[in-house]
């Protein structure tokens, strides 16, 4: 069985590894491969079976966390869906969700805008409604989806009032970062309290080989008790092997050359990069297919040296030209 693990004071309780939803619940994705993975099989129905064979290979695997969001298209439903097939009860796997951005791509690979982004109490009270009747009491963490500073909903009495709410019915509550500034977005998150108590008890944030900068607010905010979920890491398919492009040649033939010495492979070895964070409770997994979900699940079996260490910590980019990219990855 896979370690698990309770995340931060949420009391819900967490492999190292768990599945995130984003690749699967949606025909379109910017990611590495997608479009190669899914082969065509993009209706509906097609896309159900692949994110159910997914899940199994998960739940064999031993992991026993899933991540989703309303704007990963039917992602909530196809857990929803898999967990009925199977005849699971709540707390076998445990479901994360997310608030604050819609779904608009109406199912076509090739949208103008695949996802848009509100932060306000209406759009809060709609999503947490929308989630809780497809995943009712499975759902144990709703997080804030890409909270940023922008936006100001860490200071909107109304969102923070309906997060209260929800927390005061058993469901955990956290947020997922995003930008060149989410270090700074999580330490404001930390001084939200309702009635005297923080409110957040879990954060989910980006931490990968080339944006590795938040790595000093979620020590902090482990250190506080917040359970500490990293995403994208495997940066969106380029700590892969299908990265061919050339402006990454020193970064993939450092990540090669450490994966050959240590005998695994240049995802497993990204993802074990992030498990060996002190402050990290669980990675995610974007996987799309089994074959690849086994391949980042092999990082449990990976142990770094400091020559891997030191090597690997050359791959870091500046936060802004992170992020600059990444804005401008297409959607397959």
């Amino acid at each position: 069985m896979m370690e698990a693990r309770e995340l931060g004071r949420t009391a819900v309780r967490v492999t190292r590894i768990g599945l995130g939803m984003a690749a699967l619940g949606r025909p379109g994705y910017m990611v590495l491969g997608h479009a190669d993975d899914l082969a065509g099989r993009t209706a509906v129905d097609e896309m159900r079976e692949r994110a159910h064979a997914v899940l199994d290979a998960a739940w064999e695997l031993g992991i026993r966390y899933v991540d989703a969001a309303r704007s990963y298209g039917r992602a909530e439903e196809f857990v929803a869906t898999w967990l009925q097939a199977r005849g699971l009860p709540p707390g076998e796997m445990v479901v994360g969700s997310k608030w604050g951005y819609a779904y608009t791509a109406g199912w076509r690979v090739h949208a103008e805008v695949h996802e848009v982004k509100e932060h306000t109490p209406a759009q809060l009270a709609r999503q947490a409604a929308e989630s809780l009747a497809l995943l009712g009491p499975h759902l144990r963490l709703y997080q804030i989806h890409s909270a940023t500073l922008d936006t100001g909903v860490l200071d909107d009495a109304g969102v923070i009032d309906g997060l209260a709410r929800l927390k005061a019915g058993g469901v955990a509550i956290g947020l997922s970062l995003t930008g060149a500034r989410q270090g700074d977005t999580l330490r404001r998150a930390m001084e939200v309290r309702v009635d005297g108590e923080p409110l957040f008890g879990a954060v989910q944030a980006t931490w990968n080989l080339l944006e590795p900068s938040a790595g000093p607010a979620l020590a902090e905010a482990h250190a506080a008790g917040m359970g500490v979920i990293v995403k994208e890491a495997l940066a969106n398919g380029r700590l892969t092997t299908r990265n061919h492009d050339p402006a990454y040649a020193r970064e993939m033939a450092i990540l090669r050359a450490q994966a050959e010495r240590l005998a695994t492979t240049p995802d497993a070895l990204a993802i074990a990069a992030a498990l060996a964070q002190p402050w990290a409770d669980v990675v995610l997994s974007g996987a799309a297919t089994a074959v690849h979900l086994r391949s980042n699940a092999a990082a449990l079996d990976v142990a770094l040296d400091d020559e891997a260490r030191a090597e690997l910590a050359t791959l870091a980019h500046t936060p802004a030209a992170y992020w600059d990219e990444r804005s401008r990855l297409p959607w397959t």
